[in-house]
C-alpha cells in the first residue's frame, strides 16, 4: 500500500538524458542550495486468488504491498527559515511497464515550506489519507498492502474504480486543481486543510473538494481524525458526492504496535451508508523478521441492501536490507447481505462468484 506506503527516497542512478540535464543544471542549483531527489519502489509477487468470477487464477500481479513508483522530490532554500519544494510522482505497471493513469498522476505540486507550515499547489493527497494512513500507521505503513483495505460488496455506493478505497484512507484518489495547508507540528499537535477547486464557472462549489485532518501524538501514542466531502460529476451532476470522516490512531506496546480505525463514508444523494470498523496489530519476530495481523468489518446500511464482510489478513516480512524485503500475505473475505453481496478482496482483480474470496501471495519489494 505505500503510498498506501510512502517509500523512502534516495538519489538512483538514472538515464543518460537525465543525467545531462541535472549535471548542466548544477551550477544554478548550487548558487541557489537547491537539491533534487529521485527515488521510488518497485514490488512484484506471484498471487492465488481463490475466486474471481468464480474461477481461481494464478498471476504475476505488481503493486499490491507497495505500488510502483517514480518520483522526482526537489528543494531550494529560500532564506529566513523558507523553502520552495515540489513533488512529481509516476505510478506504472511493473509486469507490463504500462504507465498507470497520466505520467504525473500520482503527484505533483509545488509550494513553500517554512516555520509556519506548509502550502502547496497542484495534484495531491487529501487528509482521509494523510491522517489516517500515513500519520496513523507511522513507521509500520511498510507492512499495509492494499489487500489491507476497503472495497467488499459495496459497488452500489456510488464511488469510482467498482468500490476500491470508498472510504480513501488508501491513498487511491488524489484530488487535481488543489490548495493545501499543513500545520507545523505544536507539541505534538498538528493540523490541515485543503480545498479542490471544482473549476466550474456557473457554480463555484460543484465538482469541489474540501478535506481537514487533525493529529496529535505523545510517546507512543497516536490519535487522528480526518474529513473530506468530494463532489463527484457523477453524482447529481456534481452538486452532491461522497462524504468521508473517519477516527483512529496506533498505540506502541513496548515492540508491538496496535492500530484501530473508524470510518464513515456516505453518499450524500442516495444516502448510502458504509461503516467500517478495523485493528490491526504489528510485531517484530527479530531484526529482519515482522508479522502484521488484521480484522476489519464492513456494514452497509438499508440503501446497500445491509451488505456486509468480515475481513481477517496476515503479512509475513523478511527484510534483506533497509531496501529490500520478500513477503507473504495471506488474506480471506466473507461477504453477506443482499443477492448482489459477492466478496471483493482490494486489488484481486474481481469480485468473487459467490460470498467468499481468498488470496495468497508471496512478493519482493525494493526501495532506490
Amino acid at each position: 500500500m505505500n503510498d498506501l506506503m510512502t517509500p523512502r527516497t534516495r538519489a538512483a542512478s538514472t538515464p543518460v538524458v537525465v543525467l545531462l540535464g541535472l549535471a548542466l543544471a548544477a551550477p544554478l542549483m548550487a548558487q541557489a542550495q537547491s537539491s533534487v531527489t529521485i527515488g521510488g519502489v518497485i514490488d512484484a509477487g506471484v498471487t492465488l486468488n481463490s475466486n474471481q468470477t468464480g474461477n481461481r487464477n494464478t498471476l504475476v500481479d505488481t503493486g499490491i504491498q507497495s505500488p510502483n513508483l517514480l518520483r522526482f522530490r526537489g528543494t531550494e532554500d529560500l532564506g529566513g527559515g523558507n523553502k520552495a519544494i515540489f513533488v512529481l510522482e509516476s505510478q506504472f505497471q511493473l509486469d507490463t511497464g504500462a504507465q498507470v493513469g497520466n505520467f504525473f498522476g500520482r503527484q505533483a505540486y509545488v509550494g513553500i515550506s517554512g516555520e509556519w507550515g506548509t502550502l502547496t499547489a497542484g495534484n495531491q493527497y487529501e487528509f482521509m489519507f494523510e491522517s489516517l494512513s500515513l500519520q496513523r500507521f507511522g513507521p509500520v505503513i511498510k507492512y499495509v498492502s492494499l489487500y489491507d483495505l476497503h472495497q467488499g460488496p459495496f459497488q452500489a455506493l456510488g464511488t469510482a474504480n467498482n468500490g476500491m478505497d470508498f472510504n480513501r484512507v488508501a491513498g487511491a484518489f488524489r484530488v487535481n486543481n488543489s490548495l493545501k495547508y499543513t500545520s507545523k507540528n505544536f507539541n505534538g499537535f498538528s493540523f490541515g486543510a485543503l480545498i479542490g477547486f471544482g473549476e466550474q464557472a456557473e457554480a463555484f462549489g460543484r465538482n469541489g473538494t474540501t478535506s481537514f485532518g487533525a493529529n496529535y501524538a505523545n510517546g507512543g501514542l497516536t490519535l487522528n481524525a480526518a474529513y473530506t466531502y468530494a463532489k463527484s460529476a457523477t453524482i447529481d451532476n456534481g452538486n452532491e458526492g461522497i462524504r468521508n470522516w473517519g477516527l483512529g490512531g496506533r498505540y506502541v506496546l513496548g515492540a508491538p504496535t496496535v492500530d484501530v480505525l473508524y470510518t464513515n463514508t456516505t453518499n450524500t444523494f442516495t444516502k448510502g451508508q458504509v461503516d467500517v470498523y478495523e485493528a490491526g496489530l504489528t510485531v517484530p519476530l527479530s531484526a529482519p523478521v515482522n508479522l502484521r495481523v488484521y480484522y476489519h468489518l464492513m456494514k452497509g446500511n438499508a440503501q446497500l441492501t445491509d451488505n456486509k464482510s468480515h475481513q481477517a489478513g496476515m503479512l509475513l516480512d523478511y527484510a534483506f536490507s533497509k531496501r529490500t524485503d520478500v513477503y507473504l500475505n495471506a488474506v480471506y473475505q466473507k461477504a453477506s447481505g443482499g443477492a448482489s453481496a459477492r466478496a471483493w478482496i482490494t486489488a484481486s482483480g474481481a469480485a468473487s462468484g459467490g460470498d467468499t474470496q481468498t488470496a495468497l501471495r508471496v512478493g519482493v519489494r525494493h526501495a532506490f
